[in-house]
């Protein structure tokens, strides 16, 4: 359609690359019209480059099969191509940082589900529900650039979003200290069981840089902006265990919540299914109608039962329950690619069109 944004993806042969081809499939607002990669697949057809490597449940789009790969370091020829950009490289942070400051640069917005500018302090991180506001900073950020419409924002790490929306729902019962273990599946790492059959049966008790994120990304998504930047909140303590586990997709949360004031369980449950954002709110469309489920049954959330609840991009929560130590636990559950990587930047997209952030060039 000529109305839609037309859109790039940049590592788009990797997995989140394509979770980000197959959301995009048939979108109402967004056209997939070009994906950038490494050398090595640039120049080949699409369906060429990612040959016996396609990783998704469903297939490959045949509207993406034809399109060559460009060069990901070619900015001006994918710029020339595309409304802004998803970014989804696979190379070192201070690589990653230098090539999406690049393109924003040259006038072109760049939606991340990367790490790298998770920190930049005039970037905003957002889950759409639970931090609109920081899109504010992108004014400051563009002054810094030099830019006009060129600019970055980032999605945080997949493992929080299994607890903190919860986290944020409960806001007014002033959480005090969380302890969250994380139960994290493989396709978090990019791979599946045929890359990584020694993770068949098997659970490894570290996740590189995962704790370090899951402690303190919490805290920037509840941070103030302050002259021009996001400065973190300082509460609540977190402290975290990152645990990989023989699950294709699907990260499950064991969380234990010390609050200032002292809620019911009726209290904590309400909070619960009836938070939303401005995703509900403007009627995104990749949107849950629920945010938020809360089950009841002892056995739940399961991943086999509730990994795609809302198409993926809700969250599930239950188990919820009085605890000897701390107030209060529960068990949390969301989708890593969907709602923790390729969805949640396209959700953040959504909102950053609705808001004016990007348009048609």
């Amino acid at each position: 359609m000529k109305d839609k944004l037309k859109v790039g993806i940049l590592g788009g042969t990797g997995m989140v690359g394509q979770r980000f081809l197959s959301l995009l499939e048939n979108h109402p607002w967004f056209e997939v019209t070009t994906i950038a990669a490494s050398p090595r697949s640039a120049g080949k057809t699409y369906e060429e480059a990612v040959a016996g490597r396609w990783k998704m449940p469903t297939p490959m789009p045949e509207t993406v099969k034809k399109i060559v790969v460009k060069d990901v370091s070619d900015i001006e020829a994918v710029g020339n191509e595309v409304d802004f950009v998803f970014s989804a490289v696979d190379m070192t942070k201070e690589e990653i940082k230098k090539i999406e400051e690049e393109y924003a640069k040259a006038e072109i917005p760049v939606v991340s589900n990367n790490s790298a500018h998770r920190w930049t302090p005039d970037v905003p991180m957002i889950v759409p529900e639970i931090n609109p506001e920081h899109l504010e900073v992108i004014e400051v950020q563009k002054k810094r650039l030099g830019t006009t419409r060129g600019f970055i924002c980032v999605k945080p790490n997949c493992s929080i979003q299994s607890y903190a929306p919860a986290l944020t729902a409960w806001k007014e019962f002033e959480p005090t200290e969380v302890v969250a273990s994380t139960y994290q599946a493989i396709s978090g790492a990019g791979k599946t069981f045929q890359d990584w059959p020694e993770m068949e049966h098997n659970i490894i008790p570290y996740i590189g840089g995962e704790e370090e994120k899951s402690e303190q990304e919490p805290l920037r998504l509840w941070g103030k902006i302050e002259n021009g930047v996001i400065v973190k909140a300082e509460t609540p303590l977190i402290t975290s265990q990152c645990i990989r586990v023989p699950i294709l997709d699907g990260h499950t949360a064991s969380v234990f919540v010390k609050f200032n004031k002292k809620p019911s369980k009726d209290e904590l449950v309400q909070a619960l299914v009836n938070f939303s954002g401005e995703p509900q709110k403007l009627e995104l469309p990749s949107a849950p109608k629920q945010f938020i489920q809360y089950l009841e049954d002892d056995n739940r959330p399961q991943i086999s039962l509730d990994v795609n609840y809302e198409n993926g991009f809700g969250i599930s929560i239950g188990r919820l329950r009085e605890d000897t130590c701390f107030d209060w636990k529960f068990v949390g559950l969301s989708h890593n690619t969907i709602r923790g990587a390729a969805g949640g930047a396209v959700l953040m997209a959504e909102l950053l069109k609705a808001k004016g952030y990007i348009a048609a060039k």
